[in-house]
Parts: structure tokens; sequence; C-alpha cells
């Protein structure tokens, strides 16, 4: 680990020769840290121990590496429990702009994918014997073997957490890549693991994307990529995979439908979706992107929605009274404003939020009541606006959403039954049915089409970094 980091951590130095990465907070544009950035060179430094080191953690016992993640999932609990000036919750609502609250939540949910993929552990090792007439038969599973992980800024410490213990869980060793916006909660994080690693099990590497990912996908030591990003900067990952044929899990981005059914609780589809949209300041890739209020409720939703969006309070996300923070960077504000001031320049009603500070990155939220032409409603948004429009048939809906060719995360709010069946007609990975909040380190993740390949969480997302193996005995 390379970096300057804030007063009190215990993080090494840059060495000589890095290019210096200055982390903004984007509240205030104050600079929180410094990281070093690395070049190949130092790629494929960390692939060359994560590679020695690979034979002994594949050899060892699944109670032994269950043991160690379980191990790291308590100081992480340990750590989302401090409240001294440099506490990793604050930390990271520093560099990312996201609510204290919710970075606390972010390094509880990490903690659960450490404990899960620690007694999904054991699974890994599962055989399966088949005995025929001549011939006996057991199919196993082993580690893939070096695993790049290679992650984005919004989750800065659950993202990697939910790939570094599945790929440990599975007996694989990890590089990891964070992203150079957000790198010093992952190496909070690389640290706290490296308490109960052999060393070189875990590794990482901070700097140049395009650079650093390039010298990862191309070492031929690398045995399997595990990328969250665009889906632009996923096709680009997928294309160097594929030159090697390397196994790849990609979760990428989405247009996360929110539906309003004909039989839907409004308060409790409100509820919802002030949780689906505003969550870590609009800035998740399973985010309710599109709205679509059935025409019966329409007016009246529409209305209070505008009135809880106009009720956030806006600003310092380490105060604990904020509700909304700012953007990443200074270009995803202006992004964010263009959307609206071409939505609003093409007919849109725009029903405008509270006014945000002048200082930092921030957004103003709103309700946009979409028509049909406007890049709102047909990009992701990844900040807090609401795109919004009436429907009244549903086959016309699923249509469309089935159309986008995009499929991570949805939601759904009606009658449980009616909810259900319309969840189920959606090719989409993760669908919340009355409910803002559908994920889980026990069940799996990822998207269908433009969202990505391969899943992460759950069993599968422990299986995706296993390959099979089949020994067929004479008998």
């Amino acid at each position: 680990m390379l970096t300057t980091a804030l007063p009190g951590a215990l993080l090494p130095a840059p060495e000589s020769g890095t290019v210096p990465l200055t982390v903004v907070n984007p509240a205030d544009g104050t600079a929180v840290a410094e990281v070093a950035g690395v070049g190949p060179d130092a790629a494929e430094r960390a692939v060359s121990a994560a590679a020695a080191a690979l034979p002994g953690w594949a050899a060892a016992s699944p109670a032994a590496r269950s043991a160690a993640l379980h191990a790291i999932a308590a100081d992480l609990k340990a750590a989302g429990e401090d409240t001294g000036p440099d506490n990793l919750a604050l930390l990271m609502t520093r560099e990312t702009g996201k609510r204290i609250a919710e970075s606390r939540a972010e390094i509880a949910f990490s903690a659960d994918f450490f404990s899960w993929f620690a007694e999904a552990a054991p699974q890994a090792a599962t055989e399966q014997p088949l005995i025929t007439p001549g011939r006996r038969f057991r199919v196993r599973r082993v580690p893939l073997g070096v695993v790049a992980a290679i992650t984005p800024w919004n989750f800065p410490l659950s993202i990697p957490a939910r790939k570094i213990a599945a790929a440990l869980a599975a007996g694989c060793t990890v590089v990891l890549k964070p992203s150079e916006l957000t790198p010093v909660s992952a190496l909070r994080l690389v640290e706290i693991c490296h308490r109960h690693l052999p060393a070189g099990a875990l590794t990482t590497v901070t700097g140049d994307p395009v650079g650093l990912t390039a010298a990862l996908t191309g070492d031929p030591r690398v045995a399997a990529v595990s990328f969250t990003g665009s889906t632009r900067v996923g096709g680009i990952v997928a294309q160097q995979c594929a030159a090697r044929f390397l196994p790849a899990v990609l979760e990428l981005g989405g247009r996360g439908p929110f539906v309003v059914g004909a039989e839907a609780d409004l308060d409790t589809a409100l509820d919802a979706l002030m949780i689906a949209k505003f969550r870590n300041n609009g800035a998740s890739c399973i985010a309710a992107n599109n709205v679509f209020v059935h025409e019966s409720h329409y007016h009246p939703f529409v209305e209070r929605l505008a009135e809880r969006v106009a009720s956030l309070r806006i600003g310092d996300p380490a105060d604990e009274r904020t509700e909304l923070g700012p953007l990443i960077t200074a270009a995803q504000q202006r992004r964010i404003a263009g959307l609206v001031a071409d939505a609003d320049a093409r007919g849109a009603r725009v029903l405008s939020g509270p006014q945000p500070p002048e200082q930092g990155f921030f957004a103003r939220p709103a309700v946009v009541e979409c028509p049909d032409d406007v890049a709102l409603w047909s990009e992701e948004i990844f900040g807090p606006v609401v795109a919004v429009r009436s429907f009244t048939g549903e086959n016309a809906l699923v249509e469309e959403v089935n159309g986008w060719g995009y499929g991570l995360g949805g939601y759904v709010c009606d009658s449980p039954d009616r909810a259900r069946r319309l969840a189920s007609a959606l090719r989409i990975g993760i669908v919340g049915i009355n409910n803002g909040a559908p994920n889980n380190p026990r069940v799996p993740f990822g998207g269908f089409g433009a969202s990505g390949l391969g899943r992460e969480g759950g069993l599968s997302g422990l299986l995706e970094f296993t390959g099979e193996q089949t020994l067929s005995e004479a008998v």
C-alpha cells in the first residue's frame, strides 16, 4: 500500500518515483489525503506477490480461510464503531461525500460480506462423487488463481469487500485496484485484511485506471477479473479479457426502473423511492432511474414526491442531520445540471428541490416529468434527479424496459401478487418488491445484457472464482 493519508492513519508513505494523487473532499474541495499513484511496474510486482502466495492460500483448509475472513469481519465492525478523529466512517464521508450514516452502514455491510463468505467457504471444497460401471468420478472445484479486482468510487469499501471476500474464500489471491478518486477507504480495508492474511494474499495498486487495468488484464498470471464500473469501460475490460479467454465478472451500468402500480400503497412507494433514488446521493448502479407511475396515481404521487424532495436537507455529509450530500466531482455536477437544463428546454416540467450550497460539488435535487426525447430519460442519471412519467398498461411497460438492453436493478410497488408477476416479467437481475433496498450479501447480485456478466454475492459469487475439475478413475 502506498499512501500518505490523514494524520494518525497507519499507512506507509509514498515511494520515490510515484505520482501523487490528491483525494478531494467533494463537499468543500479541500484535500483529504495524498495517495501514491503507481505504474505498470508496480502492478507486475503486485501480481508477483499474489502469485507467490497462491499455492499456500489455495492449499489452506476452508476452516482456515473462514477463520481469517471472520477475523477481518470483526475488525471491520470495530472500525465502524470507532468515533475517533480518524475513524473510517468519517474518512469515507470526506472522500466520497456520502452521508456519515451511510458510511457507517457501508462499513457494516462490508463486514457482512466477509462474514457471509466465511460461512460459504466450505462450499468451494464440496465434491460430487459419481460411480458408473468401471469408473469412479470426482467433480471438485479448484481456485481459479490470482484475481484482479477493479472497483469504482461510489462504494469504496463494500464493492472491494464483496470481491475480495469471495475470491479469498474460494482460495484465490487478489490484486485490488481501487478508484483513483476514492482510494483511501479501500486502503484502510486492505490494511485490516493484512492483519489476518499471509503475505501476498491481498495486494493493491492505485493510480492511472487505464494503464493499471491494462497491466492487470494483460498479465498471464492473472486468472480472472472482477470489474465494477460503467458499461462503456466494462466493454473495454471485456475486450482485454477476451484476448486471453480470461474469465470476467462484470457489474456494469443500469437504468433502474421504479414502477408504481395500480394497486400500490403510495406511502410505501414514496418511502421506497426516496431510498432507491437518493441513497448514496443518487450514485448507485441500482438507483431508481426511470420512474413509471400508473395513470390513476400519477398526479397525486408526483406532487407528493416533489414535496418530499423539496424538504430534503442538503449540506455537509458529516453532519448527522444532512439528508443529501454532494456529487463526486465538478464534472459530474455539470453533467447533472446539463441533463436537467436540456429536459427543461425540451418542455419537461421541472419541480426543483432546495438550492444546494455554493461550495462543493452539490447538485440541486429535482423531479422532472419527462417527454419522450430527453436524455434524462434515456441515460443513467447517477445523481439526485428523478425522471418520471405515467403509464397505462403493464405489457407496454415491460416491453419498453426489457428493450433497453440493461437489467441490473429495478423496483415494483403494487399489491403483492401483481408486483411479483410484473417483477418476474422484467429481465432484471435484482428487483425490490415494495422496498427500496433489495441487496444482501447472501443473494446473487448482477445483471443481464449491458449490465454485465456473472454474479457477486450469494453462493454464486463464491463459485465465480472456482473452476470445475473432473477426476475419472478406473475401478
